[in-house]
């Protein structure tokens, strides 16, 4: 790989990396903010919530902007909103501020991540170069979660909440700098190709509405007529949305893009998988802090190697194996590595050894590291280059879908049958661990259902024309 390229693509990783580790350092933040602040128990979620329905809400038109008004162009104006963004996070001193500028940085996250997929595959055409470039992005997803919460203990204990912000901000500021050289420059097909304002205000107000819907759906229920209207109205409008793309002159999102196996069959496998795998990364957190005592930093230390080993398996492992048996079969056995990873947490005990209960599960989960790669490599295959963007920004907005999936549905699960469990005598500590094998069972599910559409769905990429061959096609 030229310096060039290495460059662009440490770039890159940065940026995402900022991004996922901002999804998950703040959850160990949060007392303290609570403390601080005087953030009411369901205000403080919005430190949360604000950031994911911004981020989900946006990806999509984001991604398709990047092709049309340039990616690169996209890329650094969301890195300087995020970084902004951070820095009114940090001197936040009310709950209103913080709230605000989480939102902020969710509208710089999607519009800078939603098209880092497309700048990527672009950049790297050679096989075996996409496939180490995939791998190393694909670690900054897999591994930032787990990072994020070892590095928000850290901050919090030793300095203050305030610095999990802070520390964006010049690492926001070197990444614009570097990028603005490090990244070819794009023009874009230009708005007059898709600049359907209807069909973003449908897909932008669907997407947004649909995400604040389910992640309250632990605080009002299924059946409940908040869950209910509102997301028959989410529904609507996307529908609205789908609508428009099949009948607009110059849609947002051309609808031709789910006519390729990989593009639809990986979506709906990263929707699976990763609602499953947010059990592993909320889940087992929480398991280890109300059942087992540990505190935060202690939580995110025992997480660690679950981190260690996804990122080994992306960096060294992933690429080789795709190049070599294809990624269709390496994601079968990453999604068979972290199903065992969730059939080991469906029989946790309440008094339990990290050795022999937990370490076997932070190491199955390297099976992540095999999953994330080869999914992105067949969700981006079946694009064309004018929709790289969209692709990318479609591959996002699945991921984020899945997780407040998972973390709606695995919790409400959860809750639901501690309740039960307390209601028929059990201790506390045995009722949660009850509810909590009851989500990993769930999981486990999904990861079975994720592993048959990879089987029945999914196909091998077309191996990329040499340039000889493709030289010879144009003539």
């Amino acid at each position: 790989m030229s310096y060039p390229k290495l460059r662009a693509l440490i770039v890159l990783s940065a940026a995402m990396l900022m991004t996922i580790l901002d999804g998950s350092i703040v959850t160990v933040a949060m007392p303290a903010m609570q403390r601080d602040l005087g953030f009411t128990p369901a205000g403080l979620s919005w430190t949360v919530n604000a950031y994911l329905i911004a981020f989900g809400g946006l990806l999509l038109l984001a991604g398709r902007l990047g092709d049309l008004i340039g990616r690169k162009t996209m890329f650094l104006a969301g890195n300087v909103v995020f970084t902004a963004a951070s820095l009114l996070a940090g001197a936040a001193t009310g709950p209103g501020l913080l709230i605000a500028a989480r939102f902020l940085q969710g509208v710089g996250s999607a519009m800078a991540s939603a098209v880092v997929l497309g700048i990527l595959v672009t950049m790297f055409t050679e096989p075996r170069e996409r496939a180490r470039a995939i791998g190393v992005f694909s670690f900054t997803g897999a591994a930032g979660a787990s990072i994020g919460q070892v590095l928000g203990g850290v901050l919090t204990d030793a300095l203050s909440w305030h610095w999990i912000f802070f520390i964006n901000v010049p690492i926001g500021l070197a990444t614009v700098a570097v990028a603005i050289k490090a990244l070819p420059a794009d023009r874009g097909v230009g708005l007059g190709a898709g600049a359907d304002v209807l069909g973003a205000v449908l897909v932008t107000a669907g997407l947004m509405l649909g995400i604040y819907t389910v992640v309250k759906i632990e605080e009002y229920g299924w059946l409940a007529g908040h869950t209910l209207g509102l997301g028959a109205v989410s529904l609507v409008l996307l529908a609205g949305f789908l609508v428009r793309q099949a009948t607009a002159r110059t849609p947002l999102m051309p609808l031709r893009v789910f006519r390729s196996r990989n593009v639809s069959g990986a979506n709906l496998v990263q929707m699976l998988a990763l609602s499953a795998m947010f059990a592993f990364q909320i889940i087992v957190a929480l398991y280890m802090q109300k059942v087992l005592g540990y505190g935060a930093l202690d939580t995110g230390l025992a997480m660690l190697p679950a981190a260690v080993a996804i990122g080994g398996v992306s960096l060294f492992v992933s690429a080789r194996l795709n190049t070599r048996f294809g990624e269709r079969a390496v994601l079968a056995a990453g999604l068979v590595l972290l199903l065992g990873a969730m059939g080991w947490l469906t029989r946790v005990p309440v008094q339990a050894s990290y050795a022999v209960d937990l370490l076997p599960v932070m190491l199955l989960i390297a099976g992540g590291g095999l999953v994330l790669p080869a999914l992105t490599t067949l969700g981006m295959s079946g694009a064309k280059a004018d929709d790289a963007g969209l692709a990318s920004g479609l591959f996002n907005t699945t991921q984020q879908i899945g997780m407040a999936l998972g973390v709606a549905v695995l919790s409400t699960l959860a809750a639901s049958r501690t309740g039960v469990l307390l209601a028929s005598g059990a201790s506390e500590a045995a009722a949660l661990t009850g509810g909590y094998r009851l989500a990993f069972t769930v999981s486990a599910g999904l990861l079975v259902a994720a592993l048959i559409v990879s089987l029945a769905v999914l196909r091998r990429p077309a191996p990329a024309p040499e340039p000889e061959k493709a030289a010879l096609t144009t003539l």
